[in-house]
């Protein structure tokens, strides 16, 4: 009896001096924040005309839009925030492309017919005014701050279930996505729920400051399935403020095109390891052209910003102002070198002649390839009527054929390829263990090359 009450004596003494579980005293308190914050954020309704819908096969199968305009006329939900006391409302440019009205209700249940005030497909953002004073705002914090792991929170109106509330935590930084606008936006990748209607709506840090604007989620069922991509807020701010000013926004354009640097490429170029954007064609009378960039030029740094992967080069020269002077490091024959260069303007002519700034899909098909789609002003000046751009060829049977970074792949098995779509569709189509013959285009020339997939 002693020794069983000796023995509670010593678990009541160790309940006492033993801390509350982690996982109950870490966690943050989310109500105050959400009290505070739910007032800022609106919903939006839009109609469009009726249009045919986009069909399925020609959708991205990974990467779609929350809310595409639907086919049928009829309204469409989705999210924004206030910015401004005077009725300056921020949503995604996705939410309201081709809306004929547009409407905004507020936390109070008020209703705004609301006029855009400027758009840019680029970011995906648009700016919009609605009559009405003293409202209440957000406030911007530093995305460039945010930390991986921190969490984060999303006000929004999914599926139209207005001011629902989600949390998370950031997953990643800098995220570019193989569709688009992908490549001048460098992503914030989190773990909020975002569904349909969440399109356009804020993302608080734990301070209650914006530091993104949800706009794209990686989904096989339509739903969320983990991944969703915010607008970073520095980005945003800069693009809001000119859209304010002029309605459009003005963007740096180096005119290049790039590709990734592997293991292979770096250790050919005299690299220690992968890094950089590698140039693959400088445009004539270009800013980089005057600037005395080359073809096979690595680029690792400009003005001051390391550049990791090829993919980095095209947020930073975007956020670049126009006729800014900038330094360039790049490597050439092994050595660094220092170049000035005056950015310039990218206008909508740039934007179709340069696909090098749009990243290839590291695609983890069975021949080991990168490829992208070739935009329709690139395929007279590389000789073909169709077909995809190889930008990468990893160890296995491409790579065995022959295959090579540059060259166009317009023909598998006999079967034309028009687009990457198809292109990946009839990689995975293809037999195991047969000579494959392969039509590819370098240089202008065609070629056909043999290929061997083992099962």
């Amino acid at each position: 009896m002693k020794q069983t009450l000796t023995g509670m004596v010593l678990l009541l003494a160790l309940a006492v001096i033993l801390p509350a579980p982690l996982h109950a005293a870490s966690l943050p308190e989310f109500t105050g924040l959400v009290k505070e914050l739910s007032p800022t954020v609106v919903n939006i309704t839009t109609r469009r005309r009726a249009r045919s819908a986009l069909p399925r096969e020609e959708m991205p199968e990974m990467l779609r839009r929350f809310f595409e305009a639907p086919p049928r006329q009829g309204p469409a939900a989705a999210s924004g925030f206030i910015i401004s006391e005077d009725g300056y409302i921020v949503t995604n440019f996705h939410v309201i492309d081709g809306a004929e009205e547009i409407v905004v209700a507020l936390a109070d249940r008020r209703e705004r017919v609301a006029e855009v005030v400027g758009t840019d497909k680029l970011s995906d953002l648009a700016v919009l005014k609605i009559e009405a004073d003293d409202l209440p705002t957000v406030r911007f914090g530093s995305s460039d701050a945010l930390a991986v792991g921190e969490w984060v929170l999303a006000i929004g109106s999914p599926f139209g279930f207005e001011h629902s509330v989600t949390v998370g935590i950031v997953s990643a930084k800098g995220r570019s996505l193989p569709e688009g606008n992908g490549n001048y936006v460098p992503y914030i990748q989190t773990d909020v729920a975002i569904n349909p209607g969440n399109s356009g709506g804020p993302l608080f840090d734990l301070e209650g400051r914006v530091v993104g604007i949800n706009s794209q989620i990686v989904t096989r069922s339509g739903g969320f399935m983990g991944l969703s991509f915010a607008i970073p807020g520095d980005v945003a701010q800069e693009v809001i403020a000119q859209l304010k000013d002029t309605g459009r926004v003005d963007r740096g354009w180096l005119g290049v095109l790039i590709q990734r640097v592997d293991r292979d490429l770096a250790e050919s170029f005299g690299l220690d390891r992968p890094s950089g954007a590698l140039v693959t064609q400088v445009f004539p009378d270009s800013p980089a052209a005057r600037g005395g960039v080359r073809e096979g030029d690595i680029i690792t740094e400009f003005n001051g910003h390391k550049i990791d992967l090829s993919s980095d080069l095209p947020h930073v020269v975007g956020r670049t102002l126009a006729e800014t002077e900038v330094e360039l490091v790049v490597v050439r024959n092994g050595k660094k070198r220092r170049l000035d260069v005056q950015v310039g303007t990218l206008d909508e002519e740039d934007l179709a002649a340069a696909p090098g700034f749009s990243p290839s899909r590291d695609t983890t098909n069975r021949l080991n390839v990168g490829a992208k789609d070739i935009p329709r002003g690139r395929l007279e000046e590389l000789g073909v009527k169709g077909g995809v751009l190889v930008e990468r060829v990893g160890p296995g049977a491409a790579r065995e054929a022959g295959i090579e970074t540059g060259d166009v792949i317009t023909m598998i098995n006999n079967e034309w390829i028009d687009s990457l779509a198809d292109f990946e569709a009839r990689v995975e189509a293809l037999p195991a263990e047969r000579a494959l013959p392969v039509r590819v285009v370098r240089r202008g020339r065609p070629v056909f090359l043999v290929i061997k997939i083992e099962d």
